[in-house]
């Protein structure tokens, strides 16, 4: 008997390494609880991100403990990735936004319109009249297709009804980034100073890579199996995220 509770310890002691392993140094699913990234993201969505995508800091490990100063491995993330980062108001919480803003990049909004280094973000109108979620209650939004220097394209929805118009300039500090949310008018991002504002290199968590389950939280559990053709989004299935 001693001897079975001993193997099964252990057993459960080296899944227990192999799944930090994974979940520090490779991939940890991630939930989206809130619509800042609609329509991209939805809340219900779950993601595969990867943590190896920008190298590795005490924020790369459960409870961010302080194992090395600093990040090894850096690779440095791409204007319009997804990124999961902590929160530099607490360096805890998990956010994921859009990288918009490059050490050095002056990001402006004038007219409601979104300026990089005084050049215009060039942006196509899709719809005029799509409703995306804004906490618990709906919107009424225009959505554009923004495109960025270097090629990257992906929606971004701005409120019919009144939207974010004009801000000072943003200038990004050395070892920042600046990040916005798809669903412009409903998001918490650095834009706010105070409570996200410029995030450094070593709160990043890592590149959102993959949408691997979805379901509509709105609707019920995924419990509730009998509602699964109205509760689960199969079609968002092992989609890319772009």
């Amino acid at each position: 008997m001693k001897k079975f509770i001993t193997e099964n310890v252990k057993t459960l002691f080296y899944a227990l390494l192999i799944a930090i392993f994974i979940r520090s140094i490779l991939v940890q699913p991630f939930y989206i609880p809130s619509s800042s990234m609609e329509s991209n993201l939805l809340v219900g969505d779950r993601l595969f991100v990867t943590k190896f995508s920008y190298g590795f800091s005490n924020h790369s490990f459960p409870f961010s403990p302080s194992l090395f100063k600093g990040r090894i491995f850096y690779k440095s993330p791409k204007r319009g990735d997804v990124v999961v980062f902590k929160t530099p108001a607490d360096n805890r919480t998990d956010y994921i936004k859009r990288l918009i803003g490059l050490p050095g990049d002056i990001i402006q909004f004038i007219d409601g319109d979104l300026y990089l280094n005084g050049n215009q973000i060039l942006k196509t109108i899709k719809s005029t009249s799509e409703l995306l979620y804004c906490g618990k209650s709906q919107i009424k939004v225009s959505s554009f297709l923004e495109k960025l220097p270097g090629g990257k394209s992906y929606l971004a929805s701005y409120r019919s009804d009144y939207s974010f118009e004009n801000s000072d300039k943003y200038i990004v500090p050395n070892d920042h980034f600046f990040f916005l949310g798809d669903n412009r008018d409903c998001s918490k991002d650095s834009r706010f100073l105070t409570e996200v504002g410029y995030v450094h290199k070593n709160n990043l968590v890592g590149k959102a890579q993959i949408l691997f389950f979805s379901s509509d939280p709105n609707i019920g559990s995924i419990f509730k199996f009998w509602k699964w053709n109205e509760i689960m989004r199969f079609k968002r299935f092992f989609n890319k995220i772009k």
